[in-house]
């Protein structure tokens, strides 16, 4: 069989056919989107505005606690504005969602509340002061609820923005309270750390009060001196050797009582060594004198047979002396050439000094109790006289000598001492610098908390308030009417399409021809009875009320939902 097709003809006979179905089902879909715009409530919104208004001082002057961005900090005032338990106080002050709380969760209640809040920022294209480069910042930001009831959307509204406000305040004072709280704790930490290396350091300097790094150059000049001083004594005890030498060397040649002058070859002999003694220690072996008196002593040591080697001791002192001062030129007194030159001297001074006692008693038991000779007290009174310098200077330069190893070991302990002191010291002035950064940091917080007490930092101007909203935002009721008219038109037209498509019946003479394929000898009409024209009188009826009652259902939600007529 061909395919069908249609004409318009056919769509306005199927139209007529089914044009009560298609006007039932689109007045019934109307009816039903004009219920629900007349049946939803309505949503009224109340939003305010507020402006973030910088510090009225300039920030170049004082500075602000609170650095973080404005919607940053926007955000955060946010999440404690929304907090369970003041949307809780909101909800039982203003009896918000007295339906919903019947039949839901306290949970979803709070959920919904805040689906019903908006938070907006408001953004301008400023320059970034640091950068210097265009940006976006947050200059102020809306506030906005939705609700049922006008009132009620208003009272919210401003108890959120003064909420907002609120914890602005309380967030900006606790930070710059707990900022000053900190810089002042650790101002008092700082203050007391200085306190206790301040007393360390003074219990340091009173234990090293010798050996501080700034007596450095004392000790060394104390050294100095002291080596001076000690050279000069040296140099002294040898002179008072030298003269007692001579001395003994007069006294020598003296008899303890009478005044004869004249001496055995004995007595000769041991004066003759006390001079020689004496003219070494102040000539060279190759003076004349020395040598004149060397072959004396010689000829004389010939006829006694009393040999004696104190000459040639002596020699090798003052050799060994002179090679002494050439090395204290190079080295210090500690240097063990010195050390060890000095310990050979003294070992030959002492084997002289062993001798002269020996010396002196066999010439004591020559003598009597109390010598009368005048020339031998006086020379033994002038000998007894450097015995007691001599032993005077010895003393001196005992102390000497123990100063100078005091002052030595002050110099070797100086470095280390130096460097605990340096540590000690470099640890003081650090915390001295880190304390006075601290304390202006303290000072410049203490300003900026006085700045936020007395409302003179960044704060939140309202600039429109909350107002007592008029309209509805939603539902947009001749959107949802124009939308119900459409889908009216669509269902009717698409449930006669669809009936059409499915019905099979042969309806009119073109339809006989399409399904047989050939023109029909007559067409008799339908003849109508009265029942059928009674009945077809009552839907006419029937019809133009519906349409009359639909004309006026139109015209009022017109005049109450768009605007009145």
């Amino acid at each position: 069989m061909e395919e069908q097709t249609l004409d318009f003809s056919d769509y306005i006979s199927a139209f007529k056919r089914r044009r009560l179905s298609i006007l039932i089902i689109a007045a019934t879909v109307f009816i039903i989107g004009a219920l629900a715009a007349l049946l939803w409530p309505p949503t009224y919104r109340s939003s305010a505005t507020i402006l973030i208004k910088e510090q009225d001082i300039p920030p170049d002057l004082v500075r602000s606690t609170v650095t973080s961005f404005a919607s940053q900090r926007i955000q955060t005032i946010a999440q404690r504005v929304m907090a369970r338990s003041n949307l809780l106080d909101i909800i039982k002050k203003y009896n918000l969602y007295s339906d919903e709380r019947k039949r839901l969760t306290t949970e979803e209640i709070i959920q919904e509340m805040r689906e019903n809040i908006d938070l907006n920022m408001i953004d301008a294209n400023v320059v970034d002061p640091r950068s210097g480069r265009p940006t976006a910042a947050t200059i102020a930001f809306s506030l906005s609820f939705s609700g049922e009831h006008p009132q009620q959307v208003q009272k919210v509204t401003n108890e959120l923005m003064s909420l907002f406000l609120s914890e602005n305040l309380k967030e900006r004072s606790e930070k710059a309270s707990e900022t000053y709280s900190f810089l002042a704790s650790e101002a008092a930490r700082l203050k007391k750390k200085i306190g206790d290396l301040e007393q360390k350091l003074a219990e340091f300097k009173r234990e090293h009060v010798n050996t501080l790094p700034e007596l450095s150059q004392l000790n060394q000049q104390l050294l100095d001196r002291t080596e001076r001083e000690l050279s000069d004594i040296d140099a002294q005890i040898r002179s008072q050797e030298q003269t007692k030498i001579y001395l003994e060397g007069q006294l020598a040649q003296l008899k303890p009582f009478g005044t004869d002058a004249s001496l055995d070859p004995s007595t000769r002999l041991q004066g003759l060594r006390t001079q020689y003694l004496a003219l070494l220690a102040r000539y060279s072996p190759d003076h004349p004198d020395v040598i004149r008196m060397k072959r004396e002593i010689e000829g004389l040591e010939a006829e006694t047979g009393d040999v004696d080697s104190s000459a040639e001791q002596l020699k090798r002192i003052e050799a060994l002396r002179g090679e002494l001062a050439t090395l204290k030129k190079k080295y210090s007194e500690d240097h063990p050439d010195v050390v060890r030159l000095k310990r050979q001297i003294e070992t030959l001074e002492s084997t002289i000094t062993e001798q002269k006692p020996r010396e002196k008693s066999r010439l004591a038991k020559k003598a009597e109790d109390n010598p009368d000779n005048p020339a031998y007290i006086q020379l033994s009174s002038q000998i007894e006289a450097k015995e007691s310098e001599i032993r005077s200077l010895k003393e001196k330069k005992k102390l000497l000598t123990e100063k100078l190893a005091e002052y030595e070991q002050r110099l070797v302990e100086t470095p280390q001492v130096e460097s605990e002191y340096r540590n000690l010291d470099r640890e003081l002035q650090n915390t001295i610098a880190e304390y006075q950064d601290i304390y202006a940091k303290k000072v410049q917080a203490q300003i900026a908390q006085e700045l936020e007490k007395d409302s003179k930092g960044e704060r939140f101007v309202i600039v429109e308030p909350p107002i007592l909203p008029e309209e509805p935002v939603s539902p947009n009721r001749p959107a949802i009417l124009f939308l119900s008219f459409v889908l009216a038109l669509g269902a009717g037209i698409g449930y006669a399409a669809v009936a059409e498509s499915l019905d099979d019946s042969v309806r009119g003479s073109k339809s006989v021809a399409r399904t047989t394929g050939a023109a029909p000898l007559a067409t008799i009409p339908y003849l109508e009875s009265d029942a059928e024209a009674s009945r077809r009188k009552r839907h006419l009826v029937a019809k133009a009320a519906a349409v009359t009652a639909a004309i006026l259902l139109a015209i009022a939600l017109v005049h109450y939902f768009w605007t009145p007529l």
